[in-house]
């Protein structure tokens, strides 16, 4: 096994695991980020059953009205769809089990009680370690062995991960043409062989993370080309693992974070020296309020429908657009897989990612809906969720309702408010009329209801500061500030990225055939050869 004191055992998880990690002792811990509001009773919401009925109540207004002849649907934002899900990738990098059902998380009772602090940062284990090492994507590594004695459930195809390939079916094929690896590896069932499955809960983040797989094998090209001198095959994996890791990091920092979040606060945090992680007096822990409510902006920023490929969004076509429903029939965890039971993705529905990445104003779909305090309905009413027969119909409904599940564990986990978090930050707290502008009346209520307005739920408060603050375009001060602190935080502490490599750029990386080094998105999708 490669000496990585950082890859959590994951890979023996693949065939037997129906969760993507493994337990919590392989992992870090989570923990708050401000220890002082987390003591704090006066920084928290009110414990209350009237806190926990407020909750639920906001949660039910926070969905945007659908589309039709009397209402328009939001305004898109200018961000390119791709950076709602380079996230969900990147959070799916950095932590996991916030959204498991346990004893210390559980928002399944009625009224769901807070638990005490901690006691949430003493038995919540993060089943990731948090620093941006792919994790996700190389578990143990090609030299761990397996406890299978079939080789069919590697991932590894020697130091290249295997591919796998689409199912070809007729009409219009997607550039680059001839390419039928475009798929995840999968076993016989469809299973996809990936270090976290939830990477295949929907084609976008499955789509994304064949990308990733494909850059290391790239990279593995590059470097048999480029570095000759590295013979041994243990080399040449560390090596490509190295370069795929630093290229990801980079657009990490600063391609993903100065267009999701205020560029002067990414700014000051990558030229400032102060440590609002505290890692350099603990051990490494993933702060909570990042997890459990400013990191999931993202969820607002996801669209009804997409311009996926060049399939849709012609006249003629069967759809004009491919809904977000259909996001997640066309993954192996659906049932049947995709859609019709075929055994990998059919090939006309391979992402097309230039549609995905392009600032084109000339396509309005072509864009993430605004940073805001509403979600699409599609995520007001999961499919996939809340059907379980074991459960009440109560709670069933429940988690259908994805902000009603974001308010009430962080609620649950203790999240301090956003008036504290500001004020801890030294940034100027929105003012009541700041949180009820262009809210519904059912929204002023339940705000009104739960006293809101002075102690508001840290996701909300981080939404509506982006979208009164900031239009929608970014995030604001406090939510820009809490993901830029915690991400380049964890990059700064890790001592194997690319901030402790002398100085790297992209220009010392790995370089596409013209020459040109990884920068961007765009630029690490048409290295992996996935963007024409």
């Amino acid at each position: 096994m490669i000496n990585d004191p950082h890859a959590p055992r994951v890979i023996t998880q693949l065939r037997h695991g129906e969760h993507e990690c493994a337990s919590a002792d392989d992992g870090t811990d989570f923990d708050y980020l401000f220890p002082d509001l987390a003591c704090d009773p006066t920084a928290h919401l009110v414990i209350s059953p009237a806190t926990d009925r407020a909750l639920r109540a906001l949660g039910a207004t926070m969905v945007e009205a659908p589309a039709s002849p009397g209402n328009r649907p939001a305004p898109n934002s200018a961000i390119p769809p791709i950076y709602t899900y380079l996230g969900q990738f990147i959070d799916h990098d950095l932590t996991a089990n916030t959204d498991r059902e346990s004893t210390i998380s559980t928002i399944e009772t009625t009224p769901v009680v807070p638990a005490a602090p901690d006691e949430v940062a003493r038995h919540l284990g993060n089943l990731r370690h948090p620093s941006l090492n792919l994790d996700s994507v190389y578990g143990d590594g090609p030299f761990a062995g397996t406890s299978e004695d079939d080789d069919e459930f590697v991932p590894y195809d020697g130091v290249r991960f295997r591919l796998g390939q689409v199912f070809h079916v007729s009409g219009v094929q997607i550039p680059p043409t001839g390419d039928l690896h475009r798929d995840l590896p999968r076993d016989a069932s469809s299973r996809a062989l990936i270090g976290d499955h939830r990477n295949d809960e929907n084609l976008v983040i499955a789509q994304l993370h064949l990308a990733f797989l494909r850059f290391h094998n790239a990279a593995v090209d590059w470097i048999r080309t480029n570095e000759p001198w590295r013979a041994l095959d243990s080399d040449v994996f560390l090596r490509a693992r190295d370069l795929t890791r630093w290229a990801y990091q980079w657009v990490v920092v600063h391609d993903y974070l100065p267009t999701i979040a205020q560029r002067a606060v990414v700014d000051r945090v990558l030229a400032s020296d102060e440590d609002l992680l505290r890692l350099a007096r603990r051990t490494t822990y993933m702060p909570l309020e990042f997890s459990v409510a400013a990191f999931r902006f993202g969820h607002s920023m996801v669209r009804p429908n997409y311009d996926w490929n060049r399939n849709f969004g012609t006249p003629g076509n069967v759809q004009a657009l491919a809904s977000f429903v259909q996001m997640f029939e066309f993954t192996g965890k659906h049932t049947p897989p995709f859609r019709f039971g075929t055994p990998t993705l059919p090939s006309n529905w391979i992402a097309e990612w230039d549609r995905m990445v392009d600032f084109d104003a000339g396509h309005s779909t072509r864009f993430a809906r605004p940073i805001d305090t509403k979600v699409v309905p599609d995520l007001a009413t999961m499919k996939n969720e809340g059907n379980d027969p074991a459960k009440t119909a109560e709670v069933n409904a429940m988690l259908k309702q994805l902000a009603v599940r974001n308010l009430l564990r962080g609620y649950r986990l203790s999240i301090p408010t956003g008036q504290a978090v500001a004020e801890a930050l030294g940034i100027e707290a929105l003012s009541k009329e700041e949180l009820d502008a262009g809210s519904s009346d059912e929204t002023k209520r339940a705000m009104a209801d739960g006293g809101f307005h002075d102690r508001t739920p840290l996701w909300f408060y981080v939404l509506k500061e982006a979208e009164v603050r900031a239009g929608g375009e970014s995030l604001g001060e406090v939510g820009s500030t809490i993901v830029a602190a915690t991400i380049i935080g964890q990059v700064r502490h890790d001592p194997t990225s690319y901030l402790h490599q002398s100085s790297w750029c992209p220009a010392l990386g790995v370089r596409q055939p013209d020459g040109a080094p990884v920068a961007t998105i765009s630029d690490f999708l048409r290295f992996a050869g996935v963007l024409a």
